[in-house]
């Protein structure tokens, strides 16, 4: 196991990857659960979306105290030949923590051959080791055109060292039998498959090597690089932020609201249960407490946090409806502006 000393070489790194909504920060909370007490970790999220939600939801498992640091890097894939923000994060995040294990969750629009070649290239060789690679899949996608047609949706199954068959517990009889042939005929008969419920894996699949890291290529240029951290902003007089990016056929509207707003917890699941879109993801102060609320595949789950600063949520889909906004202020419970 890597010691922390005076320079930061070859910490062991895993990323954590998959498509919209098959539950990576539910397993990356899951493995942070499962830390040994003498060991530093630091973990990286990088989203599609300007807010950063996912690195709020991670946010109640890190702390100085509980040696976990987290860092994001929100508004699109990290592997832009543009992210100077990405390596910056990284940097600062290494330096800061000084861990005995990093963990990687890139967007899960991302492309990961190319989130590999990044992190496998330039300073990051003697910076970071990376290990195999994960990638969860919830087996109902295969059901569906839209993900076995989308070249993103493949590259993360293809570019996996290891398979997590997540959400097992939701399959229906013939979806786990669907899922090992899929991913036999991506990545040959010999890749490994574990399936999972609530992101739940052993902590040792961390420590296998990748069959294929020298394999991936340099980064390739994206459209909208990141130009802002809108995460590190200070929220307007107004008391909230509205963000949008587009790309891969995608567009997300990301949302920042400060402590002097309060959702109705009833209305937000309201909304939220008529909303037809491929993912929605928050975590909001409510008349109930804070809550994190996410749909994903048609499915809202919620889980309650014992604290949350402000309100984070993000709406993300091939096309969003125009009253996202409105319907998210109609939800609101109080605000002392009104």
């Amino acid at each position: 196991m890597t010691k922390p000393t005076d320079t930061i070489a070859n910490v062991p790194t895993s990323i954590i990857s998959g498509f919209l909504g098959v539950g990576k920060t539910t397993a990356i909370r899951r493995l942070l659960s499962q830390k040994p007490r003498n060991e530093r970790w630091a973990v990286l999220v990088n989203e599609f979306g300007e807010v950063g939600v996912d690195a709020s939801l991670i946010e109640a498992d890190t702390s100085t105290e509980k040696e976990v640091f987290l860092r994001e890097v929100p508004g699109g894939c990290m592997c832009c030949t543009n992210g100077l923000p990405m390596q910056m994060a990284l940097n600062q995040l290494l330096s800061r923590a000084r861990p005995h294990r990093l963990l990687i969750e890139p967007t899960g629009l991302g492309h990961l051959e190319e989130v590999i070649g990044t992190l496998s290239s330039g300073f990051n060789q003697k910076t970071i080791q990376l290990k195999a690679v994960i990638t969860l899949i919830d087996a109902r996608m295969l059901n569906q055109d839209r993900y076995l047609k989308n070249d993103t949706f493949i590259q993360q199954i293809k570019c996996a060292d290891i398979i997590i068959g997540n959400k097992h517990d939701l399959y229906e009889s013939d979806d786990k039998d669907r899922l090992l042939t899929f991913t036999s005929n991506q990545c040959g008969p010999e890749i490994e498959v574990i399936f999972s419920e609530q992101g739940t894996f052993d902590l040792d699949l961390l420590d296998r090597s990748s069959r294929y890291i020298e394999q991936c290529p340099p980064p390739h240029e994206h459209h909208n690089p990141i130009e802002t951290q809108l995460t590190e902003l200070t929220i307007p007089d107004s008391g909230y932020v509205v963000a949008s990016n587009t790309g891969d056929g995608f567009v997300s509207t990301g949302f920042r609201f400060d402590s002097r707003f309060v959702f109705n917890s009833i209305q937000l699941r309201l909304m939220l249960q008529g909303l037809d879109i491929e993912r929605f993801k928050g975590v909001f102060r409510t008349n109930e407490g804070c809550i994190i609320l996410n749909l994903a595949g048609g499915v809202l789950t919620e889980l309650s946090v014992p604290y949350c600063e402000e309100s984070r949520c993000e709406a993300l889909g091939e096309e969003l409806p125009d009253d996202t906004t409105a319907k998210l202020f109609n939800s609101l419970a109080s605000w002392e502006g009104m």
